[in-house]
């Protein structure tokens, strides 16, 4: 019997095989996949069983001494599902993988995903149920809210508050001393340079970069 510790991964789609190697790399076992409805009941994902739907397992009395990785890049629904499993008993550990580099004297809150060679440096701070791809960096004394999304070889220079339900995109830099925070709801375009504060709600692209139209049009 496996000593490992067993984890259930949320979301099936082609993140899915990313979570895998991320969970597995962080000493779990996957026990099963749970996609958003039936309609995939039986198949697996690389040899790993999709055991049930969403509706099915929220239905449970109790998810009490369950593990779960919600591999959904969508922020508002990796959010609510991470929030009715722990309504439900369920935990949500954080995923920091192996080759990433974390300070110890930064803040890492639970559901976190901290992935491939990510970079979270001393003072930063990392709220619930937010995804650093691969490749990304948080510098010192900067905070990123809950639920947001870094992509791969996205930066966050120092001293810069990220609000919630941002999704920073690839390769974006938002650079030191030129600004305090972008606004909640936010989304900062692929390869922005960001030097000014971005307004909550607000969609942001180019170099440097500009509002292109608010997030709620």
């Amino acid at each position: 019997m496996s000593s490992k510790k067993g984890i259930y991964i949320l979301g099936v789609g082609h993140n899915t095989p990313v979570y895998i190697d991320l969970v597995e790399s962080c000493g779990y076992e996957v026990l099963g996949l749970y996609h958003y409805d039936d309609s995939r009941i039986g198949e697996k994902v690389h040899g790993h069983l999709i055991v049930d739907s969403n509706e099915n397992l929220f239905s449970q009395i109790s998810l009490a001494h369950m593990n779960f990785a919600v591999s959904v890049g969508n922020n508002a629904i990796r959010s609510r599902l991470s929030n009715t499993i722990r309504q439900n008993g369920g935990n949500i550990p954080t995923l920091i993988h192996p080759t990433a580099v974390v300070s110890k004297y930064s803040s890492i809150e639970e559901g976190v995903a901290i992935h491939v060679n990510a970079v979270v440096q001393a003072d930063a701070s990392i709220k619930k149920d937010t995804v650093l791809s691969y490749n990304t960096s948080v510098s010192h004394n900067s905070t990123i809210g809950e639920a947001c999304y870094l992509a791969f070889n996205s930066t966050i220079g120092a001293y810069i508050d990220v609000q919630d339900f941002v999704l920073i995109g690839q390769a974006a830099a938002i650079i030191s001393d030129k600004l305090e925070y972008i606004g909640h709801h936010s989304i900062v375009g692929a390869g922005s340079v960001i030097i000014k504060n971005v307004e909550p709600n607000s969609i942001v692209v180019g170099n440097p970069g500009k509002v292109l139209k608010k997030n709620n049009e």
